[in-house]
């Protein structure tokens, strides 16, 4: 997770920050999406093996959800700056949250297709592929947003 979230913080340290919302032909979503997505999407799973654990920043929800698009956003979007501090405290608090649980079976196993998610281990190690499949994306947006 540690090393993900670096590479993450990474990319988005090389966005230009005038260019988070900026959605080039062929990408579905912006910078500012996919970050916020990766930070939504560990807050729920972990909510998913914790249900007493309180999602932080609950209200980015409908923003980044699956299915989200900033093309119909309204209201407080959270800045570039509060993005990045969110990203950057999340892996330390949550590695606090799952310390010690990572071999117990889930009490709901998540099917992905024909695949199905079993034990918090391999939800984490999904929830590591998830954000770098994103990571990558944000850095094609990087990579079309200069030019």
């Amino acid at each position: 997770m540690n090393f993900a979230r670096l590479y993450t913080l990474g990319r988005l340290e090389q966005s230009v920050d005038a260019e988070w919302d900026t959605q080039p032909t062929g990408f579905s979503n912006t910078i500012r999406w996919n970050a916020g997505h990766i930070c939504v999407t560990l807050e729920y799973f972990v909510h998913l093996v914790d249900a007493e654990y309180e999602i932080v920043n609950a209200d980015w929800i409908p923003l980044f959800v699956r299915g989200s698009s900033p093309a119909i956003w309204e209201g407080d979007i959270p800045s570039n700056e509060e993005v990045i501090a969110a990203l950057t405290a999340q892996t330390p608090r949550l590695t606090k949250v799952l310390a010690g649980t990572l071999e117990e079976p889930l009490e709901n196993p998540i099917n992905f297709g024909q695949h199905t998610i079993k034990t918090i281990d391999s939800l984490i190690l999904f929830t590591i592929w998830h954000e770098g499949l994103h990571t990558g994306i944000i850095d094609g947006l990087n990579r079309a947003t200069v030019i």
